[in-house]
């Protein structure tokens, strides 16, 4: 994961859709580093797939898997519904510092979820104390549940991890997690929804 801090929260000039447009096709077309804000912008601007999840109950027992619309909507609606902090890592691809986030050593049994959709994500029985300062899981609830995108940011190739249902940035995940998936996901808390399981 790299290490960045939030930027500061300002209104954004008015721009036109065209300009919009343009601005992120000649960003993609010119080999931006930061490039999934860039294509999580042009693909709100097309109609929303369907997707398909694994939907859990609050004690984390499947309810099997349902096909829905991806949760699609606009910048300003995300900043109404986020906090500033999980806007920032959710929808611009943020991450919070290590050791900062609140489920970094939490250690209650439950359910972690999107903070945007509410999709579940973790269960607390795969989470391990990995030692980097954000919470760690060896596996998914569902691998239906979330996504791997290459990112190549900061000259560095990595596996990001974003919302089935949302596209929300998670974290990212690495090959050098415990058994017996030997993987690390290293998410944001501020990405996530904890649940006591019921």
């Amino acid at each position: 994961m790299h290490i960045a801090d939030p930027p500061s929260i300002t209104p954004e000039p008015a721009r036109g859709r065209r300009a919009f447009v343009l601005s992120g096709l000649a960003a993609i077309s010119a080999g931006a580093w930061y490039r999934a804000p860039a294509t999580r912008a042009l693909q709100a601007l097309a109609p929303a797939k369907d997707v398909s999840i694994e939907r859990f109950s609050s004690a984390g027992k499947s309810e099997g898997v349902v096909r829905l619309p991806m949760v699609v909507k606009t910048e300003a609606e995300w900043k109404l519904q986020l906090s500033p902090e999980s806007f920032y890592v959710t929808r611009k691809d943020g991450t919070e510092r290590a050791f900062s986030g609140k489920y970094a050593d939490n250690h209650a049994d439950g359910i972690y979820r999107c903070i945007c959709c509410d999709t579940a994500l973790f269960d607390s029985t795969t989470k391990f104390d990995s030692g980097t300062g954000w919470p760690s899981f060896w596996q998914p609830i569902s691998p239906m549940n979330v996504m791997k995108i290459t990112d190549s940011s900061f000259g560095m190739v990595r596996e990001a991890i974003s919302c089935t249902l949302c596209a929300a940035h998670l974290g990212h995940v690495f090959n050098d997690g415990p058994r017996p998936t030997g993987l690390r996901y290293c998410m944001n808390s501020v990405a996530l929804t904890f649940v006591p399981r019921a």
